[in-house]
């Protein structure tokens, strides 16, 4: 319990949310005015890249951040290819989770910061589940890599203005990455749970099943069990207090650009807290993905909120069992 109320030093976050919201709001206004924010999902999907790197020194954060952009583009065009041929939902889940093992796999050998395939499942369940068509296939790819190179144009910027006022960053210390093994036994688990959260998910409520895969990484990703179940707990807690905040929000009817300043805000919170309070984050980042939905695709206010608390129910508590059982096989395993 101390770890799910622990709230953690600030660490600087405040130049990461500078950062993050410049990233985002720009082109968000940008589609505003040319009409299109039924593309804004894909945009908001690319500036995801400005999330990575905020220990490193501007040079690793810059290949970080291209290398994390340039996975999200493609996770996005697989999904899309998925909704134009028009899959079963199951194959969308399942190629999903397969998404969600291999990008785990890549990102801690590659020793990104955040780790995981949480933005992966998000933009790959996402772009699956919004209905496409062979003439919509390269909308990901130009949206997404507009923005992600609008994210790296910023982070280049503020790197360059950094260094003109303090003088090059020291080297960043990074951790060596984990083995192979551990790398694919991190990845089997983010499978598995993604797996069977979107499977659950699909049978038990039809729509936003990516939510429960969303869910199921988030709670994996702690660094052991007890790190893991705290992380869920923090998931839960966070999203039930963000949906409260969110049903509020979506009772206003905000404008478009009204919409779009509560989504860079929301933005703003989350990364002030992600490193200091997971619970706190989620209570920021629940409206804001209802947000960015909203703005894409409107549609039922109430099924939105209904859906992410209950896809997150599941998505925790089947994470969390994924993790005590992985945790119990690895304690049985011979030494050596």
């Amino acid at each position: 319990m101390r770890a799910v109320l622990r709230v953690g030093p600030s660490g600087g976050a405040h130049r990461v949310a500078l950062r993050v919201a410049v990233s985002l709001a720009v082109p968000l206004v940008v589609l505003w005015a040319l009409g299109r924010l039924d593309l804004s999902i894909y945009a908001t999907f690319g500036t995801f890249a400005s999330l990575y790197g905020r220990f490193d020194r501007y040079g690793d954060r810059l290949r970080m951040q291209l290398a994390a952009g340039i996975q999200i583009i493609v996770t996005m065009t697989i999904g899309t290819v998925l909704s134009a041929v028009g899959v079963d939902d199951v194959v969308r889940v399942i190629v999903v989770a397969v998404m969600a093992a291999l990008v785990t796999v890549l990102a801690h050998r590659a020793r990104w910061h955040p780790p995981g395939a949480l933005f992966t499942v998000f933009a790959g369940g996402a772009a699956a589940s919004i209905p496409a068509t062979f003439a919509t296939l390269p909308e990901p790819a130009i949206i997404g890599g507009a923005a992600v190179a609008w994210t790296l144009l910023v982070t280049g910027a503020l790197a360059a203005w950094g260094t003109l006022r303090r003088g090059a960053a020291p080297r960043s210390v990074r951790p060596a990455p984990p083995s192979y093994r551990s790398a694919w036994e991190l990845g089997a688990t983010a499978g598995i749970g993604t797996l069977l959260a979107g499977l659950t998910g699909l049978a038990l409520l039809g729509t936003h099943w990516y939510w429960a895969m969303v869910a199921a990484v988030a709670a994996l990703g702690g660094a052991h069990l007890n790190a893991r179940v705290a992380r869920g707990i923090q998931r839960l807690v966070g999203t039930l207090v963000g949906v409260v905040l969110a049903a509020g929000l979506l009772a206003l009817h905000l404008p478009p650009l009204a919409t779009i300043a509560v989504a860079v805000v929301c933005q703003v919170g989350a990364e002030l807290f992600v490193g200091r309070n997971y619970g706190i984050t989620m209570v920021f980042v629940t409206p804001l993905a209802l947000s960015m939905v909203e703005l894409a695709a409107p549609t039922s206010p109430q099924e939105l909120l209904v859906d992410r608390v209950l896809d997150t129910l599941i998505g925790v508590v089947i994470g969390t069992i994924v993790a005590v059982v992985w945790a119990q096989l690895r304690s049985r395993r011979p030494a050596g």
